[in-house]
Order: C-alpha cells, then sequence, then structure tokens
C-alpha cells in the first residue's frame, strides 16, 4: 500500500509524535502510459513515529566535477559507478547512493553502501599504498 505522509505532528514541545498520511492509488494512464500515484480519497491516518529521516535531492551537485579531477560523471552530473563493486573512474574511490543513481529509495542507497564497504574492505587489504 503506498502512502504519503501529509504533515508531521508534535507534542507542541517540538518532540516528533507522528505523521499524517494519506493512502495513495495509481490513478488513470497518462499519454506516455504511466499510472501515476494519487490520494485515495478520505483515506488519512496518523501514523505514531519518533524518529523521521527526511531525505531529498533533485539533482547532482556540480562541485563534485568540478573538484575531483579524474572522477567520471554522466551527462547528468551523477558519479560514475560500478554497480557490482561502487568504483568509481578515479582509484581508491567508492560511490553509491542517489549521487550514482539519481533520485532512488533509501533501500537501494543502503545496499550500494554495504556493496561498497565490501569493496573498500577489499581495496584496504589487498592493495600496496
Amino acid at each position: 500500500m503506498l502512502t504519503a505522509p501529509v504533515e508531521f505532528l508534535s507534542d507542541g514541545n517540538g518532540w516528533l509524535t507522528g505523521a499524517r498520511c494519506v493512502r495513495m492509488e495509481l490513478g488513470e494512464p497518462d499519454a506516455s502510459g504511466r499510472r501515476r500515484p494519487v490520494p485515495k480519497e478520505e483515506s488519512e491516518f496518523e501514523l505514531p513515529l519518533s524518529v523521521a529521516v527526511i531525505a531529498i535531492g533533485t539533482s547532482a551537485n556540480p562541485i563534485v566535477q568540478s573538484t575531483t579531477p579524474g572522477l567520471g560523471t554522466n551527462k547528468w552530473g551523477y558519479i560514475q559507478a560500478s554497480e557490482e563493486t561502487q568504483r568509481t573512474t578515479r582509484k581508491g574511490v567508492f560511490a553509491g547512493g542517489d549521487i550514482v543513481t539519481g533520485a532512488a529509495t533509501v533501500i537501494l542507497a543502503m545496499g550500494a553502501g554495504r556493496r561498497a564497504a565490501n569493496s573498500i574492505h577489499e581495496y584496504l587489504t589487498t592493495s600496496m599504498w
């Protein structure tokens, strides 16, 4: 079931207590054939929370390209990295998450982090400094 937060709720003292959410459903296909999520009528509910992680990014940071010589990027400015190892085109540099894939899920970023950690360990234990 798709849901989207509408509002974060507090106890009045600055502490998060929950989120007001709305259930979503897939709407009718648009001109491209894609069905986009739309709010389901009268489906609001409150979800108890004590922590919320907000991660919002819309594009790659152009500083990465200009400050890191030898680091390959694609036409959108995202870092080029191996899907299997997260190695980049610059020796000893690994990358994962939104700076590689563009906006994606936390789960995909976590997987990239795990692959990168394994590759970094291998790099550090088998490479000559």
